[in-house]
This record gives structure tokens, C-alpha cells and sequence, in this order.
């Protein structure tokens, strides 16, 4: 993987300074912004590989900012670096579009490894599910997924789905027939240990449905099996 950009906004100096060492550190090229309204003008004036983002921010808060990215059509990743360490603020900033989150205090080597594989996921890494995904597509009632180009259809129409999100419906799509735990589905997009985060896999299934259905879907594409996980449907 080629090293790249990454946008780091966070207003408190010793902060940014230290997120911005390391990325410097795991080889990529850090600028940073100390406030939300001066992110959005970094990003509209040049392009990132991934935005580590606080949500307590001078001029335009954190959930604008991802709101704004995301309705604009944006997929870069984003990875949230904040205090708010509640169940609740992290399935905010996930609806919104967020990739990950990290908690303050942090580790640094815990924000390289969600920088690497937040990464991984977005440049099109292949889901470890044994095989090599190549020129993979995939078809299941008129949603087509192509695994190259990190595009989803549904009967023609692109839906615009999330690194996260892609990375699941692709697992559900690789094994249609095979229902997945929230800690398996984790392990396998998230590639780490499963620490009860099942609520963040809760979310970005509650993402994908919704935006399928903005795409037309008018039956269910991702079946809830109780008590175990989710399926294709």
C-alpha cells in the first residue's frame, strides 16, 4: 500500500501534533486543520487518502463536517479520534458515515493500526475470506457488486456506501447462504478482535438497508437471523 494524505482535525495543538507524528511516523504526509471550518477548505482544495477527525471543534463540529463530506458524495474514510467515549456518541458518528472510532485517551499504536486497516479497506483490500477477490462481481437480485472498483448497484442505480459498509454487504454477498455473527462480520471487515462492538456493526447494517431502499430496494437484502447475526436475504 502506497503511503498517502491524511487530514488530521483536532483544535487542541498537543493533539494534533502528536496524531500528526503518527501518521508522519507510519510514512504519510499529515496536514493539519484546528477547526471544522478550516478542514472543509483543506478538502476542497486538495484531495486525502483518510481525515482523523475530533468532534469538538471550533466553527463547525465534527457530525457537520461528516455530514457535509458524505452528503456531498465523499468516500473519504474517516476515522473518529474523540473524548466522548459513550455507546451512543459512537453510533452517532457511525450513522453519519464515520468509518471507526477511537476513544481518548488513545494509544498511538491503536490509531496506526485503525489508519492501516480503515486504509486497507478503502483501497480495496480483499475481504479474508480465503480467496483472492481479482475481478470478483458478484449478483443478487438486481444489486451487483463489483470488488475492483469498490462499486455497488442496485438495478442500475450506484449506491454510495461507506468503507465499512461495503466490506460487510461484500461478505454477506461472497457467501450468500451463510449467516454471520455481529463478532464474526466484525472480525472479518473490522480485522481485529471483537470487543463487544456490536453495535457498530448493528449501525452500518442499519446503513446499508437504508440506503438500498433510497436506491429503490423494495424487499430486504440483509436478513436479521435472531440470536445469531445477519444474512443475505
Amino acid at each position: 500500500m502506497e503511503a498517502g494524505r491524511i487530514l488530521v482535525v483536532e483544535d487542541d495543538p498537543d493533539i494534533n501534533a502528536l496524531l500528526a507524528r503518527i501518521a508522519t511516523r507510519e510514512g504519510f504526509e499529515a496536514v493539519s486543520a484546528f477547526s471544522g471550518t478550516e478542514a472543509l477548505l483543506r478538502m476542497e482544495r486538495a484531495p486525502f487518502d483518510l481525515v482523523l477527525l475530533d468532534m469538538m471543534l471550533p466553527g463547525m463540529d465534527g457530525p457537520a463536517i461528516i455530514g457535509r463530506m458524505r452528503e456531498a458524495g465523499a468516500r473519504t474514510p474517516v476515522v473518529v479520534v474523540s473524548a466522548k467515549a459513550g455507546a451512543s456518541d459512537k453510533v452517532a458518528a457511525l450513522k453519519l458515515g464515520a468509518d471507526d472510532y477511537v476513544t481518548k485517551p488513545f494509544d498511538p499504536d491503536e490509531v496506526a493500526a485503525r489508519i492501516h486497516a480503515v486504509l486497507r479497506r478503502a483501497q480495496g483490500a480483499p475481504v479474508p475470506l480465503g480467496a483472492d477477490v481479482g475481478d470478483e462481481v458478484l449478483s443478487h437480485r438486481g444489486l451487483r457488486l463489483d470488488a475492483a472498483r469498490r462499486r455497488v448497484t442496485l438495478d442500475g442505480v450506484e449506491v454510495a456506501l461507506t468503507v465499512r459498509e461495503f466490506d460487510i454487504l461484500h461478505v454477506l454477498m461472497r457467501a450468500p447462504d451463510r449467516v454471520f455473527s455481529r463478532e464474526r462480520l466484525y472480525e472479518l471487515v473490522w480485522r481485529c478482535g471483537y470487543y463487544g462492538e456490536e453495535n457498530a456493526v448493528n449501525v452500518h447494517v442499519s446503513n446499508i438497508r437504508k440506503k438500498l431502499s433510497a436506491a429503490g430496494a423494495q424487499d430486504e437484502y440483509v436478513k436479521t437471523v435472531w440470536g445469531i447475526g445477519f444474512k443475505l436475504a
